[in-house]
């Protein structure tokens, strides 16, 4: 075995996985997670740790691992993070930590995320379940959103003994989680729902289908219910567009729509009813994550799909290995363009987007080169559906209802980075919903910082 190089890993074919919503990567088995455990260097004082925000002990599980002990290695993790089998696959690791392992200085960083996936899955397969605290202290915590950082910061506040109540507006918990990311990424039978499940184990409460703001008001949550401190970790779902002509039409969709669609909604299985519009020629206008998302979605339901980006393919802000996917699957990518209208039929269906060549200019203040538009480059794409995947910012809903709850030019609740804490007393916030669209795992370590402040908060308050 080279030590230098990962133990790789196996995936279903592309041209075989390209036509249905299971998962791509299949992850470790024992022995493999075991010879990828021992090319860890078990460095005293761990560069890895630092890049994972939530301070998972890597080399102390990853040790466990190597050692065939997957129960203690569970047990490592858990003491930092509720949601491993969902950081295992969706974690940016290779900016994280795997981008600070001292073994990829002069070779390949050792699979992190991928045993961490192992740890997790083996746990799930086992029947390995999270220690529930003996006794709670009686006092309640409410907190707004069943996503990752709600999800983090409710576990979090449990371990510690508190009441917890999560309040969900959609029928089904898990926030991005369930609505956002496709099966093929992050199986919801499998791995989503038991790490919520493990989340209730511990005494958490998730009462979904109540709008905050409109059901109920974190005002009433705490003067007439009895809540102590607020959570506020309601994401971001409100789709930015771009303004040009034609944007309106039949057959365009925000990429958070129609997401939704597909993974909560299950519009990809044949045995639901949920509409989606099948395109035959799809073009996704972004270059995230969630572009990417969209893109192979798209493809799995039958179209030829283009990746429209402004930039080219070294500014893609998506992972390096959804973007590796999703040119292996067959999406084209249409690089350095820009649409600037799309073009309808007389019943106001999309027939096509009329399309800019960029070229890359200066850098600008994100240290990314600005997209110039070459003059009298336009073209016609024929299309018949446009997916908008241009990021998203905090639904205003919670905010506009809460009285001294704050909030920034873009909607943006304010709160402090290191504890989550408003400008409302006994009210806290982080993820999305005061970062605007991020990565599951900060918005996990946002909860985790959020948890740690309400716990002070509420000891220097006891008897109060």
């Amino acid at each position: 075995m080279d030590v230098m190089k990962k133990v790789p890993v196996r995936e279903q074919e592309p041209a075989v996985r390209a036509k249905n919503f299971e998962e791509v990567c299949l992850g470790y088995n024992a022995e493999e997670a075991v010879a990828e455990a021992s090319r860890c260097l078990n460095c005293k004082n761990a560069q890895c740790v630092k890049g994972c925000p939530v301070s998972i002990d890597i080399p102390g599980f990853i040790k466990e691992v190597k050692d065939g002990n997957f129960k203690e290695a569970a047990a490592v993790i858990g003491k930092s993070s509720s949601l491993p089998a969902v950081c295992g696959r969706v974690c940016p690791q290779e900016s994280q930590c795997e981008g600070k392992c001292i073994r990829g200085i002069k070779g390949e960083p050792v699979s992190i995320g991928k045993l961490e996936r192992f740890v997790a899955d083996w746990s799930r397969e086992n029947g390995i379940e999270p220690e529930k605290p003996e006794r709670t202290n009686g006092r309640k915590v409410a907190v707004i959103g069943s996503g990752p950082a709600g999800l983090t910061c409710a576990g979090d506040l449990a371990k510690m003994g508190y009441e917890v109540t999560i309040f969900e507006a959609l029928h089904e918990p898990g926030g991005v989680l369930t609505y956002g990311i496709p099966e093929f990424r992050l199986p919801k039978l499998g791995v989503v729902r038991p790490e919520i499940e493990n989340v209730k184990k511990l005494g958490v409460k998730i009462e979904t289908d109540v709008v905050v703001g409109k059901s109920v008001t974190i005002d009433e949550l705490m003067s007439e219910e009895g809540y102590e401190a607020v959570f506020i970790g309601s994401g971001a779902g409100l789709p930015k567009f771009m303004g040009i002509p034609g944007e309106n039409a039949n057959g365009v969709f925000s990429a958070n729509e129609y997401l939704t669609r597909s993974n909560l909604m299950k519009a990809f299985r044949e045995d639901y009813d949920t509409p989606i519009f099948r395109g035959k020629k799809v073009a996704v206008v972004g270059g995230g994550n969630v572009a990417m998302d969209a893109a192979r979605t798209a493809l799995r339901l039958g179209a030829e799909v283009h990746i429209v980006y402004r930039r080219s393919e070294a500014e893609l802000p998506a992972r390096v290995e959804e973007v590796h996917h999703a040119k292996e699957e067959g999406v084209i990518f249409d690089l350095l363009r820009n649409p600037v209208e799309i073009l309808v039929d007389e019943n106001d269906w999309v027939t096509g987007m009329v399309i800019r060549k960029m070229e890359l200019g200066e850098p600008d203040a994100s240290g990314r080169r600005r997209p110039v538009e070459v003059p009298g480059s336009d073209y016609t794409m024929e299309v018949d559906t446009v997916i908008m995947s241009l990021g998203t910012s905090p639904n205003p809903l919670i905010s506009s209802t809460t009285e001294g709850l704050e909030t920034n030019k873009w909607k943006c609740i304010i709160a402090g980075e290191a504890d989550g804490k408003t400008t409302k007393e006994g009210v806290y916030a982080g993820g999305d919903a005061v970062t605007g669209a991020a990565t599951v795992i900060l918005a996990m370590g946002a909860g985790k910082a959020a948890a740690k402040g309400i716990d002070e908060y509420l000891k220097a308050h006891e008897g109060k």
